[in-house]
């Protein structure tokens, strides 16, 4: 960007220097004119880009710090699930854990009882075996008072063990029964609250990764905006450097032209007042240089300035002179195609583009109404017309303003 000012002087002074090698002041002025619309034009649409890119920098903005708050409350939801996955899960674990407790326990009284029937089953089998099966044998086969004592006492213990024994089993196994199917139905309601939350916690985590996802393609865009933004600022710069530095050189060249507008003047041809007394727009009119319709006027066109108005005519038409005057340029000239311009004096000249022939030279003294082009489609042209231009002291005015 620093070597824009030394380029584009360099690129003025160059100009310049041609130009007045060439002795070309108009075919100079044309070009500059239209570079300096380009510049313009260009310059304009930077600006309009860099209003859109601002304008959606800032919506950028405000979606991304929407999708920020979204992700916050997103997390939010996610921590709070986990919490309660992690408190369900160490329930569950619990409830895994009195279950094996219980599981235990069960085993070892069912080992108690299975032990206590061996115990029961070797008594009543001894019984049956002995010759005393009932109460009143056993207490007539005893010897002695003491040994009927003795044997009734033991009877009654093992009666009474017997009962202990068998009972206390019954209530265990009944709790235990009960615990056991509190507690599996307690496992499955739990197991069944970790799925839900495992799934809604799943489901949490998912809507969080897209809100993330939005919140980075939001960024990525932003910062993407944001360097097109910085790209339009740079070359809307570079085209305002270059429109200030035509307009300066369109400046010097106009000046150009009307150093050599007053050296060509001559006095008008016998029986010619257009040369002596050059038509204004609130006086005298110029006359048409061919008979045919409009198709583009004068003013801003596709970006650009289009400095006269288009007239449609076949190829071939004869264009005559709009006023008496010298020829101060008739050649080829870029997009203009071959072109003629007339000096009529007092500041006033007038231009005719995109001729097939051009049966006048440089330096020819013409009046009103000669003969001075044939027209055609030469240069940038969209088919056969008379671009014709009306300038001021080197400056395009609306030529209907004249005609």
């Amino acid at each position: 960007m620093a070597r824009l000012p030394v380029l584009l002087g360099a690129l003025t002074a160059v100009m310049l220097l041609a130009g007045t090698a060439t002795g070309d002041p108009g075919s100079d002025k044309a070009g500059v004119d239209a570079r300096l619309g380009e510049a313009r034009a260009k310059a304009e649409r930077a600006a309009e880009s860099a209003t859109l890119l601002t304008a959606e920098l800032s919506r950028l903005g405000q979606a991304e710090r929407s999708a920020e708050a979204d992700l916050a409350a997103e997390q939010a939801h996610v921590a709070t699930l986990e919490a309660s996955l992690a408190a369900e899960q160490a329930r569950l674990a619990a409830l895994e854990r009195q279950i094996e407790v219980q599981n235990a326990r069960l085993a070892v009284l069912e080992r108690q009882y299975r032990a206590a029937l061996r115990v029961l089953e070797r008594h009543v089998r001894a019984i049956y075996e002995s010759d005393s099966p009932d109460l009143i044998s056993f207490a007539v086969g005893a010897t002695s008072f003491s040994e009927l004592i003795n044997n009734l006492d033991l009877l009654e213990r093992i009666g009474r063990q017997d009962q202990r024994i068998a009972g206390s089993f019954d209530t265990a196994r009944i709790e235990l029964a009960r615990a056991r199917v509190a507690t599996v139905r307690a496992r499955q309601a739990v197991s069944g609250t970790v799925a839900a939350i495992a799934a809604r916690t799943a489901a949490q985590r998912a809507a969080r990764d897209r809100v993330a996802s939005r919140r980075e393609a939001l960024a990525a865009a932003e910062a993407e905006k944001a360097r097109a933004l910085a790209g339009v600022h740079e070359d809307r710069a570079t085209f305002v450097a270059e429109a200030d530095a035509l307009a300066a050189e369109s400046a010097a060249l106009a000046a150009r032209i009307q150093a050599a507008q007053s050296a060509a003047a001559t006095p008008s041809p016998a029986g010619s007042e257009a040369s002596a007394t050059p038509p204004t727009s609130s006086g005298a009119r110029l006359s048409w240089p061919v008979s045919g319709p409009i198709a583009s006027g004068f003013g801003p066109r596709w970006g650009k300035m289009h400095e006269g108005i288009d007239i449609s005519v076949g190829t071939g038409t004869p264009v005559r002179a709009a006023a008496g005057g010298t020829v101060i340029y008739a050649g080829w000239l870029g997009g203009y195609g071959n072109l003629v311009v007339v000096d009529h004096g007092g500041g006033l000249s007038t231009a005719y583009a995109h001729n097939s022939s051009l049966p006048v030279g440089q330096g020819a003294s013409v009046d009103a109404g000669t003969v001075i082009a044939l027209s055609g489609n030469t240069g940038d042209s969209s088919g056969p017309h008379v671009h014709f231009e009306v300038r001021v002291n080197g400056s395009a005015v609306d030529p209907l303003q004249y005609l």
